[in-house]
């Protein structure tokens, strides 16, 4: 089987092994392949039977001029850049990795709010500039410095990694509240399930951790920023798709949100002009809450075991059977 991967070196940098696809066939590896030139992945996949993606597109255009495909991998979680129905109709399964990351996204997720809480980074900066050297007092800090002992989180989505990262504040001596379409006894040990009204009136912190559905999108606006207390402080590293980036950054501005961490925006590498890029208090990085190595080698054990099975004819993890 000639297997052919479009876009590897985000999952595997060269600090993992490819060892795993290696042992199921003949493996073409390429850094990175354009999102927009299909033509490119045309070529790329040419003749081959298993393709893997992480961001790379795969639109019906590519099944047609690529007949032999017969099984897509995703390096990732989400499947939206294939066109799965489109694949379905010429019998290609696509497989995906659920579940990798929660401990990683769980953690990042309290890495952000750690940071707004302490600015640890900004500190630890100044020091190396020479300034406690300088200073006339035993310590100075720039900003508030906040505890979160008994204030309260309140975490939309409480699937997986919401609820990692509920056990993690909790721990911490922190109310959880939550809200899920799907409430569940492990989550019940955890938070108090409640509407999203009174999520958003009773949370000093709000933590997204909520799939990207019509009913969310934009979920994070200016109507129900109103809603919340004065100071809140904002979670996201689900999808940036869940806030409207604008309104996000007039409340951000005007301090009725104290602050905003954010791993992921609404465009993806961020575009120069989104206003959260110069609001007050947004803590911004690259998408990476996924991106530790432990989660990254069993994203391409699963990726791998996806391909095995299906070559076994037992395949799982599949998103359009």
């Amino acid at each position: 089987m000639r297997i052919v991967v479009l876009d590897g070196y985000t999952e595997n940098p060269g600090d993992l092994s490819w060892a795993p696809l290696e042992a199921l066939g003949e493996l073409v590896v390429y850094d990175r392949t354009s999102l927009t030139d299909i033509d490119e992945s045309v070529t790329r996949i040419g003749d081959a039977e298993a393709v893997y993606t992480n961001k790379t597109p795969i639109p019906r255009a590519v099944f047609e001029r690529c007949p032999n495909i017969r099984f897509v991998g995703l390096l990732a979680t989400g499947f939206n850049v294939v066109d799965t129905a489109a694949a379905k109709e010429k019998n290609i399964l696509v497989c995906n990795v659920p579940a990798y990351g929660t401990h990683a996204v769980g953690q990042f997720a309290i890495a952000l709010l750690l940071e707004i809480c302490h600015h640890v980074g900004h500190h630890s900066h100044a020091v190396s500039q020479g300034r406690w050297t300088r200073s006339p007092d035993f310590c100075f800090w720039d900003y508030p410095l906040i505890e979160l002992l008994n204030k309260t989180m309140g975490v939309i989505g409480f699937g997986r990694i919401g609820q990692a990262t509920g056990r993690i504040a909790k721990a911490m001596g922190m109310r959880i509240l939550a809200h899920d379409a799907h409430p569940n006894d492990p989550g019940r040990d955890i938070a108090e399930y409640v509407d999203l009204d009174t999520l958003f009136a009773s949370s000093d912190v709000i933590a997204l951790h909520c799939p990207l559905l019509p009913e969310t999108e934009g979920l994070i606006n200016k109507s129900n920023i109103a809603k919340m207390r004065d100071g809140a402080i904002i979670i996201n590293n689900s999808r940036g798709q869940l806030i409207v980036e604008a309104d996000l950054a007039a409340a951000l501005n005007s301090g009725k949100v104290y602050a905003a961490g954010l791993d992921v925006v609404y465009s993806e590498p961020i575009v120069p002009d989104n206003p959260l890029l110069t609001a007050k208090n947004c803590l911004i990085t690259p998408h990476i809450s996924w991106a530790a190595s432990e989660s990254r080698a069993r994203l391409l054990e699963v990726a791998a075991e996806n391909l095995r099975l299906f070559i076994k004819g037992a395949p799982i993890n599949v998103v359009n059977p």
